[in-house]
């Protein structure tokens, strides 16, 4: 007989089993799929897989061999997927400039050649005798590769195998980071300086005072990100709201600009994650003994001093939790930053999307997006240990 305890445990298994499998499926799952990808490269060897295992043995400096020129004919004679194909060519190309005409010459000379025959490549194309050509392939054989995490970072490694940066102007990743990172700071601080205050104010009225800041704060929450963002475009662009108000009140007599650039990005930004800096700390204002302000008063503390030793060392958890989901969230910023922001505006998250949708290039979307994630979670970590230090635990 099953004991009750055992029984106790298998129901609660049962009741949490579609939480996990949700998890495992859209979360897990994806997020392994994108590990994966920034650190494997098997296409081109997908494709080719004996001339593969013929360049296995060749030491990248003599001249190529008969054996590894019919095991390439011998790779390109089956018959295999053309995407796939497509996909190769695309990647030895990335590796060395003149792949793509190179191959689709030598593939059609070698499918129109009889079965059996054997052929020298160079005769069909000369670049075949120049050992670089030979080289690019081997370089993209591997199926486990760093090539796209040193990319993100706007590294490469050179003829030798040491790891050197790219040519100036040839890749802006770094970059479009640093620029993430700056604008994602920028938001949390100014989410922080206009959060604080608000969230005083709001645990500090009562009533329908209170009620009235709790919906005004959660009404972005409560409208879709992309109708906020168009809001937004109206308010700030040259005819807009802002502008014809400032005019008609004297302070300006040129429309200021406030969208295409940094400004707009950081003033849209700002108000649609306002939320998540305010919730937080107002729950912990909340949890905050209302006779501590008069106590210390009535100790001879001025208001600032009572503030700054009193509610603010009580509110810093909660302060430290909204700038830690700002943060986060901001750092995957994408829609705003595209209809808000100019050319050098746009985030990390829109290159991650140009290289998912618009290349198909898997490998650099998933290599800048591990990136976000080791910063995300060192961040995380960071948070998790401060939050248990002394100094939280004794405020």
């Amino acid at each position: 007989m099953m004991s009750s305890a055992l029984r106790a445990r298998l129901a609660a298994l049962g009741l949490i089993a579609p939480l996990v499998a949700f998890l495992v499926v859209f979360f897990f799952w994806p997020l392994a799929t994108m590990m994966m990808a920034s650190v494997t490269d098997g296409t081109v060897r997908g494709v080719m897989p004996e001339t593969a295992v013929a360049l296995s043995a060749w030491d990248g400096n003599s001249p190529p061999s008969p054996e590894m020129q019919q095991a390439l004919v011998s790779d390109l004679r089956k018959p295999v997927d053309q995407l796939a194909f497509g996909d190769a060519v695309r990647r030895l190309n990335s590796e060395l400039s003149g792949f793509r005409s190179l191959m689709s010459h030598t593939t059609s000379a070698v499918r129109d050649s009889q079965e059996g025959q054997a052929l020298d490549l160079a005769t069909i194309d000369p670049r075949w005798g120049e050992p670089k050509y030979w080289l690019a392939m081997k370089h993209a054989m591997p199926l486990y590769t760093d090539r796209y995490l040193l990319a993100a970072a706007d590294l490469e490694r050179d003829g030798a195998g040491n790891i050197a940066a790219v040519d100036a102007g040839a890749s802006a990743n770094r970059q479009i980071m640093l620029r993430t990172f700056l604008i994602a700071a920028t938001v949390t601080v100014l989410c922080a300086l206009i959060g604080l205050p608000y969230a005083l104010i709001a645990a500090s009225a009562t009533g329908w005072v209170r009620a009235a800041l709790l919906i005004a704060v959660l009404l972005p929450l409560w409208t879709s990100l992309l109708v906020r963002t168009a809001a937004w475009f109206i308010l700030l662009q040259n005819e807009g709201l802002i502008n014809e108000a400032l005019k008609a009140i004297g302070l300006i007599s040129a429309p200021l600009p406030l969208i295409f650039n940094r400004t707009g990005v950081v003033i849209a930004m700002t108000h649609v994650l306002l939320p998540f800096m305010v919730l937080p700390i107002y729950s912990g204002l909340l949890t905050i003994p209302a006779n501590l302000m008069p106590a210390a008063a009535s100790l001879g503390a001025s208001r600032l001093k009572a503030f700054r030793h009193v509610l603010l060392p009580l509110a810093f958890p909660g302060l430290m939790s909204g700038s830690l989901l700002v943060f986060m969230v901001a750092l995957g910023y994408y829609i705003t930053p595209a209809l808000v922001g100019g050319p050098n505006d746009q985030m990390i998250s829109s290159v991650i999307a140009f290289f998912a949708t618009g290349t198909a290039n898997w490998g650099m979307a998933g290599a800048l997006g591990l990136i976000l994630l080791a910063v995300t979670t060192v961040l995380y970590l960071v948070y998790g240990r401060l939050s248990r230090s002394p100094t939280m635990v004794g405020t």
